[in-house]
């Protein structure tokens, strides 16, 4: 927790750019019946009923401090994928040092998901490219991604949505207009804070 916390009180550092990555399933739902646009007078309708279309997944990552958002749908949440969303966050900052990246610990956050898709070399080479600091059991919340995919679900996938292209775009859609906004995190929670509440959850605790 601390490790992450740390990380989050750090000065912006371009050359140590700070990204949370974080993804979310997505059921695809299309409409039975057309739905009634409004007119003087009548508000719009739609029918209550829908028609599931299967399901897909949105990794999502933001660099809070910079104001720069990513979003990666794809068709399922798979190591495969999670490789390919690292090579794209990778290609985002060619001249970095080191991205630090911020995951809970979902099974496919892990090297062995690149050197499977790419190989060992090219998939450890990739790997090398980031330091990677994982949310404590329990912890999820710690990781800013969260947040982020949060005003994605009310601003973006708060409607039906009934296949992987449509939901592409929307998503292409909503990240050109975050990024234009240069919207920031405002994270207040800090180490000391964290220091704080654990003491009084647990008398025993020591730094």
């Amino acid at each position: 927790m601390e490790d992450v916390l740390e990380l989050y009180e750090r000065p912006h550092n371009p050359q140590e750019p700070v990204v949370c990555l974080d993804e979310k399933p997505v059921s695809l739902h299309g409409e039975v019946r057309a739905p009634e646009a409004a007119r003087p007078g009548v508000a719009a309708k739609r029918d209550s009923e829908y028609k599931r279309k299967g399901t897909a997944n949105v990794f999502c990552a933001v660099e809070p401090r910079a104001g720069r958002h990513f979003t990666f749908p794809t068709p399922r949440r798979s190591g495969v994928e999670f490789a390919k969303v690292i090579a794209g966050i990778a290609r985002r900052y060619p001249l970095a040092r080191t991205i630090h990246l911020v995951v809970d610990n979902l099974n496919i956050h892990c090297r062995k998901s690149l050197t499977n898709h790419l190989g060992p070399e090219l998939g450890a080479q990739l790997w090398n490219r980031f330091t990677v600091h994982y949310t404590p059991k329990h912890g999820s919340w710690l990781n800013m991604a969260e947040t982020e995919l949060s005003v994605l679900s009310r601003q973006c996938l708060d409607r039906r949505i009934d296949n992987k292209d449509f939901l592409a775009k929307e998503a292409a859609l909503w990240q050109n207009q975050r990024n234009q906004a240069c919207t920031t995190i405002d994270w207040r929670f800090t180490t000391a804070d964290a220091r704080i509440k654990l003491k009084r959850l647990y008398p025993s605790y020591q730094k």
